[in-house]
């Protein structure tokens, strides 16, 4: 299992080599659900903005986003929509039961900058989000680990408690009992906490991304047909959609929704 994990580490890195950061030290509110601080799963209220970004033949992803917890991100991202810059841009890296990944105006994964055009801002890692199926985070410079324009959401595997023990055993990250649980019923990619700034959460439309998952790529995991980002938009949520935590009953997370 360690040697499993060891390469998905190699193979799977975003933008570069994974490392066992600490976790910024962040202003942020703190909210509990199920007696944890998870804010993942928590839906968004009427009137409150939301992201939501049309895939191209594929429909629409909606985003919970979390400025409480990564003020800086948030901001980040909404400004970038706000201004266009995410339209007609390509989703660059698609592994299946990973990630999908864009935002990079090259089109190449080593492109993008932050919405105040330098090449990166300092990562904000909130404890209370995780790397669960659905997860919005920040694909950082592989060198400095600065948060530019590229994110990607995770579409994850199922996660199983050898999975878990064998992370902490081998590269020495653990989770509260809660976010175990969490983990094991929603799946995810949990090697990813405490690296990368989740800052937002997929709450409807989590099947366009596990389609999108599926697409036949190249040695680089660059689609060969296009998956394009045909326009991303700021709205305020009028109440719509599907609860995220009730979505992922109804769409099979890779390996099976019950796995401990």
């Amino acid at each position: 299992m360690r040697k499993h994990l060891l390469a998905k580490f190699t193979a799977a890195a975003i933008c570069g080599a994974l490392s066992l950061g600490t976790l910024t030290a962040c202003d942020q509110k703190k909210v509990t659900l199920d007696n944890e601080q998870v804010m993942n799963f928590i839906a968004p209220e009427q009137g409150e903005k939301i992201a939501v970004i049309t895939f191209k033949d594929y429909g629409d992803v909606k985003i919970k986003l979390f400025p409480e917890a990564c003020e800086k991100g948030v901001e980040n991202f909404m400004t970038h929509i706000e201004n266009g810059y995410y339209d007609e841009l390509i989703m660059h890296r698609v592994v299946k039961n990973f990630v999908i990944q864009g935002g990079d105006p090259t089109g190449t994964g080593s492109g993008g900058e932050d919405c105040w055009g330098n090449e990166g801002f300092a990562q904000c890692i909130s404890p209370d989000l995780h790397h669960f199926v659905g997860a919005v985070a920040y694909a950082v410079n592989a060198m400095d680990k600065l948060n530019g324009s590229q994110f990607y959401i995770v579409t994850g595997e199922a996660i199983n408690e050898d999975y878990l023990k064998n992370l902490a055993a081998g590269y020495g990250k653990s989770f509260s009992e809660q976010v175990q649980k969490m983990y094991y019923q929603f799946g995810g990619q949990p090697f990813l906490d405490n690296d990368y700034e989740v800052f937002g959460q997929v709450f409807d439309g989590l099947d366009v991304c596990l389609e999108i998952q599926n697409v036949a790529v190249d040695e680089a995991s660059k689609p060969f047909e296009t998956v394009m980002i045909e326009k991303a938009e700021i709205v305020e949520y009028d109440g719509s959609g599907t609860n995220y935590r009730d979505h992922l009953g109804e769409i099979q997370v890779p390996g099976g929704s019950d796995n401990k």
